[in-house]
């Protein structure tokens, strides 16, 4: 393909991508900077220290190679979808992650980015694509920064200098060869407020989070009956997820916009739930409430476990 031709298809491909109501849009070309062997690296050595816990799908060989998502990939389109809502949960006896207010994003970006390849398809019959979001064997953060549309933080998210941290991420991978955009640079400088601000000390150094000390590892993906008397004393109020991280960054607290997806609005009982009321929730109900949710990745019983648990901190 010339570059006149691939110039046309990436600007197509981009305008797609925001009609389809992502926020932040870039490109990277294939095989990517020295940083994303960096970025390669460092999980390696996040791996060998047991950061990961109990997730040993982090240890797919397929996260360390692009090629095992896509034979022949030369491009990847990453995309930020916007998830913040100004609101609180009321009451606030339970604190549920940002993330899983509305329905399931993994569902809401798929359904996005299959657009855009049947876009790429229809201009290029040849092209081969795939869609990863953050289930996938992936270095999603690492190609979202090398596509510039945002640098990782201290806390380990994606930051976007526009929409903060509170940012789902998507990519398409094609054969194609598309023009890249500049990679993102870290500017978060000296500050360690995320760092500063973790109550269980997960961020144990700069861009180092311990899954082993973090309350969103624990209330999410502990399968244990019990969770640890550590984590116990410093969860707060929280059932599924933290967001401490994301809501003490300087970058969180601009004048961010509220999505304007409609299945990322909060869902009634979220911000209206109450630990009594949640705590009474058959299996059914817990099933109708959040079967729809990306909460749905914990089961019924997870669910009252932290719920006793921060009622007996």
């Amino acid at each position: 393909m010339n570059l006149t031709k691939s110039n046309e298809l990436t600007k197509k491909i981009k305008e797609k991508a925001f009609e389809e109501g992502f926020d932040a849009v870039g490109i990277a070309r294939v095989p990517g900077s020295s940083r994303i062997k960096l970025r390669t690296d460092s999980l390696d050595r996040w791996l060998q220290a047991g950061h990961q816990a109990n997730m040993e799908w982090m240890k797919s060989p397929r996260r360390k190679n692009i090629e095992h998502m896509l034979q022949g990939v030369q491009s990847v389109l990453a995309v930020g979808l916007n998830y913040y809502i100004d609101t609180d949960q009321t009451p606030k006896d339970i604190s549920i992650a940002r993330y899983g207010w509305g329905k399931d994003y993994h569902k809401v970006i798929e359904k996005k980015l299959k657009k855009i390849g049947k876009l790429l398809e229809t201009e290029r019959p040849s092209t081969k694509w795939k869609i990863c979001v953050d289930t996938s064997a992936f270095l999603d953060k690492a190609w979202a920064e090398e596509a510039g549309i945002g640098w990782i933080g201290k806390h380990s998210n994606i930051i976007n200098s526009k929409i903060g941290s509170w940012m789902f991420l998507g990519h398409l991978l094609s054969t194609e060869v598309l023009e890249a955009d500049e990679p993102s640079k870290p500017i978060c400088g000296e500050c360690e407020k995320c760092i500063e601000a973790c109550p269980t000390k997960a961020i144990e150094e700069p861009f180092i989070v311990n899954s082993n000390k973090c309350l969103a590892y624990h209330t999410l993906e502990n399968r244990e009956k019990e969770l640890p008397e550590n984590i116990i004393s410093k969860m707060g109020n929280w059932i599924a997820g933290c967001d401490i991280c994301q809501d003490v960054c300087p970058w969180n607290q601009a004048n961010i916009s509220n999505t304007s997806e409609p299945d990322l609005q909060p869902s009634e009982w979220i911000l209206n739930i109450t630990k009594k009321n949640a705590l009474s929730w058959s299996d059914k109900e817990w099933k109708k409430n959040l079967n729809n949710s990306a909460l749905k990745r914990m089961k019924p019983w997870m669910w009252r476990r932290n719920i006793n648990s921060i009622s007996n901190n």
